[in-house]
């Protein structure tokens, strides 16, 4: 007797389709096959050759990078020449967004459902049950010591796991990879200067590239540099190795504070700037949404908001973009040197998008696409490159996507979807998408169409994304049936994702 290990992989999940696992185990198929045809299949099949063994997956993790930020989109002036090539042999999912987050921090909640592979609520418990020895919902596992985190479950299949950078998810990164270096908290530690700026007229006293602010400056090299290093360095280690690889590359950048050194700054002058099309001096609704002056990200530009002070910080946001670009592109360069670019599949996505400006907002505690839609990118093995997928996605849906490519099995219990059928050329997608920020926010996209909900004004707005993809106009009021079917299907997807809310009041029609 001796191990044999296949794995017969499902054509994944799309949309609304969550049925059966159609994935056969090996004691079932051995059942139908016995070990003589096991044999011939495993010496027959391309799956059975060892230069087709599972392949690496480079994961690259931006922070607070909204989908406008690549130049190749053509939404706006920036600059980043890696991107823009990766983009180019890439398949480009158009419409990627993060459900949304139980708690200001949205990287936070962002980052639990994609290493759980569990939605938004779900999400929450799992985060809290987290290494606790008597965990607050009984109900629900510790995925840490059960070993269902997205890197112990490639770990199980085979893989080598490695990890840098931002981590954010209360499980310690050091025992759920097996090779980890330079983690991170949340944020670099910001200065109290960094607030409030600038101010027209009042001399700033607040510089990015000023490396006695501290922040990414902090232990004397860049922290999107040091990423880059540790990077170079896993390919290498991998290279040498005989198994696959995982690769959690998860920059800060460009989170704020947002600092990047001055050659970066000094490309973007003021008069580049542009001031977004929807740009608001102060947003409305803000205290009821919970986007008020005493949340950290809004503070960090004087009320109300100028344009000369949206100019100054999409500035310093760009910049900050442009130098990340360039710590990708040291990585590409690399994989490629070392011969392993046809062995790999890459992901470049982020948590979440942000203001900036937009709205009269900065942070990304918000619910419009700015702050809720991503670059994802997709290369690899079989990728077409340079197409574009406009079928919604979840940018979580990354998580059973790579186990679909390295062979393993997809538990049940994670809920987003495998992305290899739309890879494909398959129809599928989301039939709505879901959008959630504490009690304060809830929306629904499906159909070019958005509803926003906020409770405790009441007010609903609704958007024509196709005709006002900047969410400018609220023509809530002359499509009122639109309102209606929306709020029906929130209802709906409230139901189905434990979401106890009480929207009554705000969609009683």
């Amino acid at each position: 007797m001796f191990p044999v290990k296949i794995a017969f992989t499902r054509p994944g999940r799309s949309g609304d389709d969550f049925g059966m696992d159609t994935r056969i185990p090996l004691r079932s198929r051995s059942a139908r096959f016995g070990i003589l045809g096991l044999m011939f299949f495993c010496l027959s099949s391309p799956m059975g050759r060892a230069e087709d063994r599972q392949p690496n997956i480079l994961f690259i993790f931006a922070d607070d990078m909204a989908y406008e930020t690549i130049g190749a989109f053509g939404m706006t002036d920036i600059e980043t020449p890696n991107l823009d090539r990766l983009v180019s042999r890439s398949t480009s999912f158009t419409h990627a967004y993060n459900m949304g987050s139980w708690s200001g921090a949205v990287c936070v909640a962002s980052r639990h459902m994609l290493n759980t592979g569990a939605m938004v609520w779900k999400a929450k418990g799992l985060s809290e049950n987290l290494g606790k020895a008597n965990p607050p919902h009984p109900d629900l596992p510790d995925y840490q010591a059960t070993g269902q985190l997205w890197s112990q479950i490639l770990h199980a299949g085979g893989y080598t796991t490695y990890m840098t950078g931002k981590w954010h998810v209360n499980a310690k990164a050091d025992e759920v990879f097996d090779v980890v270096s330079n983690v991170r908290a949340g944020m670099p530690k910001d200065t109290e200067a960094s607030y409030h700026r600038p101010i027209d007229g009042v001399p700033d006293v607040w510089q990015p590239d000023d490396e006695a602010q501290g922040g990414y400056w902090t232990g004397g090299k860049h922290w999107s540099e040091v990423v880059a290093d540790d990077a170079v360095d896993f390919l290498g280690q991998a290279k040498a190795s005989e198994k696959p690889a995982f690769f959690y590359i998860a920059f800060n950048a460009p989170h704020d504070p947002r600092q990047a050194p001055r050659e970066f700054v000094e490309r973007y002058p003021i008069e580049r700037m542009m001031i977004p099309a929807n740009y608001l001096p102060e947003y409305p609704y803000k205290d009821e949404i919970g986007n008020g002056a005493s949340l950290r990200d809004e503070k960090l530009a004087p009320f109300p908001r100028t344009p000369y002070a949206v100019q100054v910080h999409r500035r310093e946001y760009y910049a900050l973009v442009t130098h990340l670009d360039q710590q990708v592109g040291r990585v590409l360069d690399e994989l490629e040197r070392l011969g392993m670019t046809d062995s790999t599949y890459i992901v470049f996505t982020a948590d979440h998008g942000l203001a900036v400006g937009h709205h009269g907002l900065m942070g990304k505690q918000n619910l419009f696409e700015h702050s809720v839609k991503v670059p994802f990118l997709v290369a690899g093995p079989g990728i077409e490159p340079g197409k574009r997928v406009e079928a919604p996605i979840y940018l979580q849906d990354v998580m059973p996507t790579s186990l679909d490519w390295a062979g393993v099995e997809i538990p049940e219990a994670v809920e987003f979807s495998s992305l290899v059928p739309l890879l494909r050329g398959d129809a599928g997608g989301l039939a709505s998408v879901y959008g959630a920020y504490l009690d304060l926010q809830r929306s629904v996209t499906k159909d070019g169409w958005k509803l926003i909900v906020y409770p405790k004004v009441p007010k609903t707005l609704l958007f024509d994304l196709t005709q006002d993809p900047d969410e400018i106009t609220d023509v809530a009021g002359r499509h009122p049936e639109r309102v209606v079917d929306l709020g029906n299907e929130l209802r709906r997807l409230q139901g189905e994702l434990g979401d106890s809310l009480d929207l009554t009041r705000v969609l009683s029609n």
